[in-house]
């Protein structure tokens, strides 16, 4: 049976529910983070409750609990629902209000964490690789809605999953407001060009993936030259290799976008020597659930 931890009670899933006028179901007032766990491990665990409290303070949504009681929490929720491998959603909404938008009525934040499997692509994604399409769906500019804080509002993203589902593709890329490659539409992305890796920078109009910024590291470590720098569509039309990165997602190739084969139309030497450093990377790392 699933166990929900939702406002400091652990509950089955059945009897966790939030109420109809919490402004996070209204609005999509609130943030969120997805976590990973391996081999008994939460992975990148302080990380990435630092970025919710970071999105959390940017709407000035007060989390009432500390860091490392969210932690905690964490970890407890993975225990009660015996997770070793699973996936983590950490919510926290702005809580009951009114149908108003004024943020000042809903007087208390509700927290939520829900610990389960997950399986974001199919194996056969990570051996083959996907095949993805742009979007006609802009990212959205930061100076109107920031993708540095991870909000429940996601319908910029969902626009451009239904482009993916009806060109029956397997993801999609998103184009900043001049252009630019920004991201997937739940990834971040990386091109192979002559041995040297690229990713779009921050500016771009991006989310600063924790597994972006692993694979980073673990690029420099490996001796692959990587470097953050704006790039269109031509510079990915052209690449040798690609592939995407993120909590569900973890490394997976691209050997196909917009009906364009990227390199041979197969998964890149590059792109397999990061997804066994990434794999064996986050199977001894990360704080132990105990």
């Amino acid at each position: 049976m699933s166990v929900i931890y939702l406002d400091g009670q652990f509950l089955p899933k059945e009897e966790a529910k939030v109420s109809v006028f919490d402004h996070g179901l209204l609005y999509g007032d609130g943030v969120f983070e997805g976590i990973r766990a391996y081999n008994g491990r939460v992975f990148k665990l302080e990380e990435h409750v630092r970025r919710l409290y970071d999105s959390a303070r940017t709407i000035m949504l007060e989390i009432p609990m500390t860091q490392a009681e969210y932690c905690e929490a964490v970890l407890e929720t993975c225990r009660r629902n015996e997770i070793r491998d699973g996936y983590i959603r950490a919510v926290v909404t702005r809580g009951v209000g009114d149908l108003g938008l004024d943020p000042r009525k809903c007087p208390k934040a509700s927290i939520f964490i829900i610990a389960a499997g997950i399986s974001l692509y199919p194996e056969r994604c990570y051996t083959e690789g996907l095949k993805v399409i742009t979007c006609a769906t802009r990212r959205n500019n930061p100076t109107a809605l920031d993708p540095a804080i991870k909000s429940l509002n996601y319908l910029n993203n969902i626009l451009a999953k239904i482009e993916v589902n009806r060109a029956g593709a397997e993801e999609g890329l998103m184009l900043n407001d001049q252009g630019y490659v920004a991201e997937a539409t739940g990834d971040n992305i990386f091109v192979v060009r002559d041995g040297h890796v690229y990713t779009p920078p921050v500016a771009a109009g991006i989310l600063r993936g924790i597994t972006r910024d692993t694979v980073m590291d673990l690029a420099h470590e490996g001796e692959i030259a990587l470097t953050e720098e704006f790039f269109t569509l031509q510079f990915v039309y052209s690449a040798d290799e690609l592939f995407l990165t993120g909590s569900a997602a973890e490394v997976v190739p691209v050997v196909s976008v917009d009906d364009r084969p990227i390199g041979d139309g197969k998964p890149g030497a590059i792109t397999a020597k990061l997804m066994g450093l990434f794999r064996n990377y986050v199977a001894h790392t990360g704080t132990p659930i105990g």
